[in-house]
C-alpha cells in the first residue's frame, strides 16, 4: 500500500450517500482525512432508479470529502446492497499438482475456481468469493493451506452474487460523476471490517446493518463469514408509518423520529409532548412521545423478528456467542439495543467504526461503518489477500449485453 495514496469508501445508500477518505500510514493505521455526505434521491432499496439524481448526490458527497482532505479524488471503492443480493455456500475439490505434493498458491487458486464454478442465470454476477476454510486430505479447519503437504485439497467458500444490471448501474453512476471504480463491495461485509473485533468473529457474531431501504445481515463464526442476507425493510418503513399515523409529510416524520423517537415505550421516563407541524395550512399540534413510540416499536420489532428468521436459516445461528452488532443510520434510534435484545434474546451492541487517527471523531457513528469499512477492504484488496473478491466490470458489461441480446434478439 502506497502511504501517500488516498483511499475513498463510497457508501451508496437509499437515504444518504457518504464518502470517507483515508490514508494508511507506515504502520498500517487508517487515518481519516475527509468526510462528505449528501441526501440520496435516486435509489430505492439500494437499487438505482434515477441515474441523474444519483450522479449528483455522488458528486456532492465526494466533493465535500475533497474539500475537507485537500486532495483530488480519482477513484472510489463503492458499497452495494439491495434485495437483489443473493448468497450461497459452495465447495470445491482438486488434486494437488506439485511434484512433492506441497500445496502452493496455484493450487489454492484452482480450488477456489472449482468452488465458484456454479450455474448462474445470465442476469447475475459473482460479487465475492470468500474462503471459509480448507480441508487437506482429512484435516479440516485450515485457514491457509499453502506449504502444507497433501494429495487432496478442498475449499469451502461463501459466494455473494448481485444482479448484473444493478452493479452496472452503480458503476455507471460513479463514472458519470467523474470517478473511477476500484471495486464494488457488499456493504455488510465492508461494515464488518470496521466494527467487528477478531474475537467476535471467532466466537460467532452477526452484523445487522439497518439502512433506509434495506437491512443487511452478515454472520461470522470461527473467523470467517458464514451467511449473508438482505431484507427489504429498513428505517424508511418506520418513517412511512409515522407519516401516515401522524398525518405529517415524510421529512417532518423523519425529523420527529430522529429527534424524539424511542424504540421501546417502557424506556420513556416521563410523559413529554412534541410539536407536529400542520399540513396544508393546518395549525401545528402536540402529541405525546409515547404515541411516537407506539408507532415505532411494532415496526422495529417486526424488523428484528424477520432478521432473526433469516439468521436461523444459517447453520451457525446457535454459535452466535458474541450476539449482534447493529450499524446503519437507523441504529441511532434511542432504545434500539434494548428492543433488539428483548426480541432476539442475545447480547446487542452498536458498532462504531474504528480508525487509527485523523478526523476520528467525525466518523464515530454507525452511519459511517460502511464507508470506513471500504477503506479497510481496499487495504486487503491492495495486498491481494482477497484477490478472488475482484469484480470485473467488463465481464459484467459483456454478460449484461448477452442477457439483453438473448431477450430481444
Amino acid at each position: 500500500m502506497n502511504t501517500d495514496e488516498i483511499i475513498v469508501g463510497l457508501d451508496i445508500g437509499t437515504t444518504k450517500i457518504a464518502a470517507v477518505a483515508g490514508k494508511v500510514d507506515e504502520y498500517g493505521n487508517v487515518n481519516i482525512v475527509g468526510v462528505g455526505h449528501a441526501p440520496s434521491d435516486g435509489l430505492r432499496r439500494g437499487v438505482v432508479i434515477n441515474i441523474d439524481e444519483t450522479v449528483r448526490s455522488i458528486k456532492r458527497a465526494v466533493e465535500q470529502a475533497e474539500l475537507m482532505c485537500g486532495y483530488k479524488i480519482t477513484k472510489v471503492y463503492a458499497g452495494i446492497a439491495g434485495d437483489h443480493i443473493r448468497s450461497i455456500n459452495s465447495k470445491g475439490v482438486i488434486a494437488v499438482s506439485g511434484r512433492d505434493k506441497i500445496i502452493d498458491e496455484d493450487d489454492v487458486e484452482r480450488v477456489i475456481n472449482a468452488a465458484k464454478a456454479i450455474a448462474l442465470p445470465m442476469d447475475r454476477e459473482i460479487l465475492h468469493v470468500l474462503p471459509q476454510e480448507y480441508v487437506v486430505d482429512d484435516q479440516d479447519g485450515i485457514k491457509n493451506p499453502v506449504h502444507m503437504a497433501g494429495t487432496r485439497l478442498e475449499a469451502e467458500v461463501h459466494i455473494v452474487t448481485a444482479a448484473a444490471a444493478s452493479a452496472h448501474n452503480i458503476a455507471n453512476c460513479i463514472r458519470e460523476a467523474g470517478y473511477g471504480v476500484a471495486d464494488i463491495v457488499l456493504e455488510p461485509y465492508a461494515s464488518s471490517l470496521s466494527v467487528l473485533d477478531a474475537d467476535e468473529r471467532e466466537l460467532g457474531v452477526c452484523i445487522v446493518d439497518i439502512g433506509g431501504g434495506t437491512t443487511d445481515i452478515a454472520m461470522f463464526f470461527d473467523g470467517s463469514i458464514r451467511h449473508t442476507a438482505v431484507l427489504g425493510i429498513g428505517g424508511n418503513q418506520v418513517t412511512n408509518d409515522l407519516s401516515q399515523g401522524l398525518h405529517a409529510v415524510h421529512e417532518q416524520a423523519e425529523e420527529l423520529k430522529k429527534k424524539y423517537g424511542v424504540a421501546m415505550q417502557s424506556l420513556l421516563e416521563k410523559e413529554e409532548l412534541v410539536r407536529v407541524p400542520g399540513v396544508g395550512g393546518r395549525a401545528p399540534r402536540e402529541i405525546s412521545r409515547s404515541v411516537l413510540s407506539a408507532i415505532i416499536q411494532p415496526r422495529m420489532t417486526e424488523l428484528f423478528q424477520i432478521a432473526q428468521r433469516k439468521m436461523k436459516e444459517s447453520n451457525v445461528y446457535d454459535s452466535m456467542g458474541a450476539g449482534v452488532v447493529l450499524t446503519g443510520g437507523a441504529s441511532l434510534l434511542k432504545g434500539i439495543t434494548e428492543l433488539a435484545e428483548q426480541v432476539m434474546g442475545m447480547p446487542v451492541r452498536i458498532g462504531l467504526p474504528k480508525a487509527g487517527g485523523g478526523l476520528v471523531e467525525t466518523i464515530q457513528s454507525p452511519v459511517y461503518a460502511t464507508g470506513v469499512g471500504l477503506i479497510y477492504y481496499a487495504m486487503k484488496d491492495t495486498d491481494h489477500s482477497e484477490s478472488e473478491d475482484s469484480l470485473s466490470f467488463e465481464w459484467i458489461k459483456q454478460r449484461l449485453k448477452n442477457f439483453v441480446d438473448n431477450i430481444f434478439g
